[in-house]
């Protein structure tokens, strides 16, 4: 089996843990996470070392990482840390829960987090470091770009678009042949009828579009993503 190391100390990498660990060919051997962040050496019943010191003791030559963090910082943190650790020379291993329905031709990046009960058509591209929580609907040619987090039950429509760092809420359904734009946070239960601007927040069955450019654009995402 390959030999894994996770980046975490939270409940996604307590959760990646467990799907890694139980449905693919990797065996987790070892946590990481940064050094001003550790609380022990050892978490989730195994080794935890300094983010500083992780080549010394698990070599990117032998090992891979998988960076398990949510949304925070509107995924800019995941995103941060994804490129320091291909920075220190690691593979990046994604996920593919065996408990979804997809095609051969499915295209996923590094680092993708992608758990049970997908349904993903054909020509469906996704970026790196993308996590797609469980039960969505990810309709044909659509290209889902890197740093993405979409929540659970979402359904994107066939040939939509969704820009980079974007955050996707659960139930959230979007039209087809449209474009998310770098950025966005699309709430909860919204319904996306038309192409978003980079930056925007979008609200509810109305597809209400609150500028980026506003204090209220910005009070809302970082009351959401804690940055």
């Amino acid at each position: 089996m390959k030999k894994l190391v996770l980046f975490g100390t939270g409940e996604i990498a307590t959760l990646a843990q467990y799907y890694f660990s139980h449905d693919s060919d990797y065996e987790v051997v070892a946590f990481t996470a940064d050094d001003d962040q550790l609380e022990g050496e050892s978490f989730s019943g195994l080794p935890l070392v300094p983010f500083s010191q992780v080549t010394k003791a698990y070599p990117p030559d032998t090992f891979e990482m998988h960076v398990a963090l949510s949304y925070r910082g509107h995924n800019q943190i995941r995103a941060r840390k994804y490129e320091e650790a291909r920075t220190k020379g690691y593979t990046l291993a994604s996920y593919v829960c065996s408990k979804s329905v997809y095609w051969d031709d499915l295209q996923v990046g590094s680092n993708c987090f992608i758990l049970e009960n997908q349904t993903i058509q054909p020509s469906v591209t996704i970026g790196d470091n993308v996590v797609l929580w469980s039960g969505n609907h990810i309709g044909h040619g659509c290209q889902i770009e890197d740093h993405v987090y979409v929540a659970s039950h979402v359904v994107l429509s066939g040939h939509t678009t969704v820009g980079t760092y974007t955050f996707v809420g659960v139930n959230a359904t979007l039209r087809d042949f449209i474009s998310v734009g770098e950025s966005c946070f699309v709430t909860m239960d919204a319904s996306i009828t038309r192409d978003i601007p980079a930056g925007a927040v979008v609200f509810g069955a109305q597809c209400e579009i609150i500028d980026p450019e506003t204090d209220k654009a910005e009070r809302i995402k970082r009351r959401y993503f804690f940055a």
